[in-house]
């Protein structure tokens, strides 16, 4: 492929942060009620970030997130993005919403995003990325709002595996 096919991405340079948070993640998700404070879900993840330069996606942002539960469950969900006016954007099939460093950080580790589920207008989330100083590690916090009342809660800690996304093949289960 030459240079020529390349379409670098403008996210690298206008949206730094997220830039940080390109390869691969694993980690845990846990909801809880937030009304009873109760664990009432938690499964591994690992998490697929690309900024890539050639290809369908090429120029924007793309994320695939892989689910595994104890009990042998799997889920992989595709979260394609664009940039547009300092944030990245989603508009598929599960949900509608944005992304963006939050401003002021003086420290450039934290990053908002909001989005809407499709065909529940009255259900969205606000999630919020605190991503370590070193880049290996990073938690996320959502808050899911149904009604404009907060109803669950979603704490996510993941760490770094590799940068080196284009390569990562390992579809087993993310071990403890």
């Amino acid at each position: 492929m030459s240079t020529s096919d390349k379409k670098p991405s403008q996210i690298r340079e206008a949206m730094p942060l997220l830039a940080r948070n390109e390869g691969v993640w694993e980690g845990w998700y846990r909801y809880y009620d937030a009304a009873t404070g109760k664990l009432t879900d938690e499964h591994r993840s690992r998490l697929i970030c690309r900024l890539p330069e050639t290809g369908e996606h090429a120029g924007n942002y793309h994320q695939t997130n892989h689910y595994f539960w104890e009990d042998g469950r799997t889920d992989v969900r595709d979260f394609p993005a664009w940039y547009e006016k300092g944030r990245i954007w989603w508009d598929n099939d599960l949900i509608t919403g944005w992304a963006a460093a939050m401003q002021p950080d003086d420290y450039n580790r934290s990053t908002c995003l909001n989005w809407t589920r499709k065909g529940e207008p009255d259900l969205y989330l606000y999630e919020m990325i605190q991503l370590s100083a070193d880049g290996k590690s990073r938690a996320r916090t959502w808050h899911w709002f149904k009604n404009d009342v907060c109803f669950q809660r979603t704490l996510i800690d993941e760490r770094f595996i590799t940068p080196d996304w284009q390569n990562f093949n390992d579809h087993t289960p993310p071990k403890n």
